[in-house]
């Protein structure tokens, strides 16, 4: 079993990284890595665990992750191709001095935050095309562009913050919360007990429930809702399928506890979510 610290190696010719990930180098599980990261989903689409937030993801998300910040961005399906244009840098790859200087106050800023968040609208497209050039450019040009990305998303507002201020001071994760999140990931649409996971856990139920709290920052029925109400949002948005249907086919058993649970996470109902996706 993998640890949770990842080891990011770059070239002697550049500062940072910047390059494709493929199927089968895009599968990473729940890892982290000092680096901060910028990255644009170009094939696949699946769950996205970052720090303790659960969401889909699909191509041409984008996402700035805050150095080591445990994420896992897990495909939908084995044998689907997932791909991703990743960057990764250090908050010192540019040398001693540059972020003090008053011009840098914006990506000072940015990354002093210890958050994970998806860029929406302009700034997306904007950062999006800069990646996309900075992925063929070398040298200066290549360094500006990364610098140009942070400045924008520094000064913008166009964002989600997914997960804020997620300390994680473990070096390296126990082999256990792996396993426990590979099989949540495979069973969220069944009936799922802290018996169940416990065992998996090789714990009793107390002890799994503070070591789970402990790895995660949530309760483990906490998360195992935010991966069904996830599910559910997919769904709500990608077809006319009855909500009732999606209810049952997210994992719940009762109407009145998934309309009770998707109004808790999301704020609205699951009529008006989707009313809201499709204006």
């Amino acid at each position: 079993m993998k640890t949770i610290l990842q080891k990011i190696t770059n070239d002697a010719s550049q500062s940072f990284a910047c390059r494709v990930y493929q199927t089968p180098q895009f599968e990473t599980n729940w890892h982290k890595h000092v680096e901060y990261e910028l990255i644009l989903i170009l094939k696949g689409h699946g769950t996205a665990m970052i720090g303790d937030y659960v969401c889909d993801y699909s191509v041409n998300d984008l996402f700035f992750l805050a150095g080591n910040l445990p994420h896992w961005f897990r495909k939908n399906h084995p044998k689907m191709t997932g791909a991703a244009l990743v960057v990764h840098f250090t908050n010192d790859c540019w040398g001693e001095g540059l972020l003090q200087m008053a011009e840098m106050k914006a990506i000072q800023s940015l990354l002093q935050k210890n958050n994970g968040i998806q860029l929406e609208k302009n700034l997306k497209k904007e950062v999006m095309e800069s990646m996309q050039l900075m992925h063929h450019k070398k040298g200066f040009e290549k360094l500006m562009l990364l610098l140009q990305c942070l400045q924008k998303i520094g000064l913008s507002k166009q964002y989600k913050i997914l997960t804020e201020d997620f300390t994680d001071t473990s070096n390296v994760v126990n082999p256990v919360i792996e396993k426990v999140i590979d099989f949540s990931f495979k069973h969220y649409q069944e009936k799922v007990t802290l018996k169940q996971v416990a065992a998996i856990a090789n714990m009793s139920i107390p002890n799994f429930c503070r070591f789970f709290k402990k790895n995660i920052k949530k309760t483990y029925f906490d998360f195992l809702r935010d991966l069904r109400i996830s599910h559910a949002c997919k769904l709500l948005t990608s077809g006319n399928q009855p909500i009732l249907d999606i209810c049952y086919e997210s994992g719940y058993k009762s109407w009145a506890h998934f309309s009770k649970q998707f109004t808790e996470v999301k704020q609205q109902t699951p009529s008006q979510y989707r009313k809201t996706y499709l204006l």
